[in-house]
């Protein structure tokens, strides 16, 4: 179904950073789950929209409010 996988210049769009940026992510095990499809021409990663979204909400960062200076 159309819209349920990225292609890494998709993917790229998304997070605002280069596709080099994605595929130094790919290379350090650092970037959401990817697969290659099989029988692929050019053997390319694709990122399922939920493992991407997920990837994206385990780097949310919480911050607690400052206490006042004593």
């Amino acid at each position: 179904m159309p819209g349920e996988h990225l292609s890494p210049a998709e993917l790229a769009a998304r997070e605002g950073v280069s596709l080099a940026t994605v595929y130094e992510w790919n290379y350090r095990g650092t970037g959401p789950r990817y697969f290659r499809p099989a029988g692929g021409s050019n053997g390319a990663a694709r990122y399922r929209l939920v493992d991407v979204e997920q990837w994206e909400r385990d780097r949310l960062v919480s911050q607690e409010p400052v206490g006042r200076a004593r």
